[in-house]
């Protein structure tokens, strides 16, 4: 395990992983489940650190394996919808079943109170749907999209936004680190496990695919080393929001 500094920074950092199909809607296998999602784990449990993962219930039921070691090895389970279909084009019956059924399958693993939705698009009109099926937590907001920017909806949720999207955090160090540092905490960062496999032969759009595998990995280690190193204190995306006065509004 890493020797790290004290909390000196005063920052929070949530580390998070999308546990899903792989790279959606331009591949159909589950590669990042079987390969991608144990060596998150294995590098987890090398640098100590607890992570969140907003978990399908499509890819909870293909791999349950992963859910319940994740779990076991004190990890924070989350939910990602049941079939990573995007939200705004679900009817509100189909939404509230993509909801209530993979609550449903996650809670049979362990509590699951913090929900993303997928492309971190949920409209404000299914929040609800969310606080009565008891979630408490939402980071369906990205700060780097227009989105971010409008009036906050009114709801009793927790919302913690995503500081940036995932294929920032496998630039190179020089264009990474400067960035990273300036961002406002909770740092919220995600990952996919897909990232973790070679996809670097695929057709799929360049930014998905650039620097996945053995760098995406490397890159994601560096990055906990680079907030580890300035004291950061590394947190479950719930124990965050927690501590955040006034993340509701």
């Amino acid at each position: 395990m890493t020797k790290r500094a004290p909390h000196a920074s005063g920052r929070t950092v949530c580390l998070t992983v999308d546990a899903e199909p792989d790279c959606p809607p331009y591949l159909q296998g589950w590669r990042g489940m079987e390969e991608g999602a144990p060596l998150l784990l294995e590098l987890f449990r090398e640098e100590g650190v607890p992570a969140t993962f907003f978990t399908t219930g499509d890819a909870s039921r293909r791999h349950p394996g992963v859910v319940a070691r994740l779990v076991a090895e004190g990890h924070e389970l989350g939910s990602h919808g049941m079939t990573h279909r995007p939200f705004p084009t679900l009817s509100p019956v189909e939404a509230k079943a993509e909801i209530r059924d993979t609550s449903a399958l996650l809670r049979t693993y362990a509590p699951v109170i913090s929900f993303r939705a997928p492309n971190l698009r949920m409209p404000d009109r299914y929040l609800p749907l969310l606080e009565a099926d008891g979630y408490q937590v939402d980071s369906s907001v990205g700060r780097y999209k227009p989105d971010a920017w409008r009036a906050p909806p009114s709801t009793s949720l927790r919302r913690i936004p995503a500081s940036v999207t995932s294929s920032w955090l496998r630039l190179p160090p020089r264009l990474r680190d400067p960035l990273l540092r300036r961002l406002a905490s909770p740092v919220v960062l995600f990952v996919h496990p897909w990232e973790m496999v070679d996809l670097r032969d695929t057709g799929i759009r360049w930014d998905c695919r650039a620097g996945t595998g053995e760098h995406a990995l490397a890159s994601l280690r560096q990055v906990i080393h680079l907030y580890g190193a300035e004291g950061a204190r590394f947190l479950r995306i719930s124990e965050a929001a927690a501590a955040v006065p006034g993340a509701a509004s």
